[in-house]
């Protein structure tokens, strides 16, 4: 189902970000590598307690599990979804380079619970990966949604049952209504396929409340959008790693104080921080991001979660 007021994100031939900064190119890249000074971080940090979640869950309320990274076990009556699932060694196409985890899956794949679905928000390697994915299709019958122009890759590796969603469309599944709703990113994952598939966030309409994920995300109007067409979240999934240097990142990652201002945009009644604590993407550390956000988030209720730390929202 298609919304006519959302704002023109397409060319013919590639995506972009209307009325926002374009992501950097490959020279502003070469020029942050040749001058990047990478906070120092322990190769490995060993502090995960790993959890089995429950394979049903019945209360009234919303089950959150922080599996790792920007993957999230959301579970409610209507059933159980899984956001961006990584459980790979790296955030790579290849075994032997690119960002290594920094610390294990909260969650074994193993003893994940059936799945309603799962949400890919774009097509970066820390956010589909795809060794992941054909992983969970090969335990169980998997329903992926994606963002528009993205299912080709998939099925071409046989990955699952998939549903492509353009921003203001939405998608009946598992007694749940999925939104494809904006978000300010981009998307590759090589040297010429640049904007070529989209990238989005989620609105997940259930038990007559909606929960927020939104992938990957730099700071916009599209915050104050959600909440005029939707209402406030009962839960907002907000990023906030991978922000320095500011030059760089700014148009495709938050800082952790702008995401504490999308929180207090959105009039969430509860957000949790995602994207921060597994892999060192940026110059900042793995848990840089966390610590910044809970000295700027204030009397917010903006929850920063362990991996395989479960909480329910009431």
């Amino acid at each position: 189902m298609a919304d006519q007021a959302v704002p023109r994100h397409f060319d013919g031939s590639h995506f972009y970000n209307p009325n926002a900064d374009q992501a950097r190119g490959w020279r502003d890249f070469l020029r942050w590598k040749l001058s990047s000074r990478p906070e120092r971080s322990p190769k490995f940090i060993s502090d995960v307690q790993q959890s089995v979640p429950p394979r049903q869950f019945g209360a009234t309320g919303l089950g959150i599990t922080l599996v790792n990274h920007s993957t999230v076990l959301l579970q409610q009556r209507s059933g159980n979804i899984l956001t961006d699932p990584i459980w790979s060694e790296r955030a790579s196409p290849f075994s032997w380079i690119g960002p290594r985890r920094r610390r294990l899956p909260g969650v074994r794949l193993e003893d994940l619970p059936p799945l309603a679905f799962v949400l890919i928000s774009h097509d970066h390697f820390d956010h589909l990966d795809l060794p992941t994915l054909e992983l969970l299709v090969s335990r169980q019958p998997t329903t992926i949604v994606v963002p528009a122009r993205l299912g080709r890759l998939l099925r071409s590796r046989k990955i699952g049952s998939v549903y492509e969603l353009d921003w203001g469309e939405s998608l009946a599944l598992a007694n749940v209504r999925v939104h494809c709703v904006p978000a300010v990113h981009f998307s590759a994952r090589g040297l010429f396929d640049r904007n070529k598939t989209l990238w989005c966030g989620y609105l997940i309409e259930a038990q007559d409340r909606f929960v927020y994920y939104a992938g990957d995300t730099g700071f916009g109007v599209h915050f104050e959008q959600i909440r005029e067409k939707f209402g406030c979240p009962y839960v907002a999934l907000l990023p906030i790693g991978a922000y320095e240097p500011r030059w760089f990142m700014s148009p495709i990652h938050m800082a952790p104080e702008e995401a504490v201002r999308a929180h207090r945009i959105l009039g969430a009644k509860t957000s949790i921080a995602i994207h921060h604590g597994t892999f060192q993407l940026a110059d900042d550390g793995p848990d840089t991001p966390s610590r910044e956000l809970l000295h700027c988030r204030g009397q917010e209720s903006f929850l920063v979660l362990n991996n395989g730390q479960f909480v329910e929202i009431l």
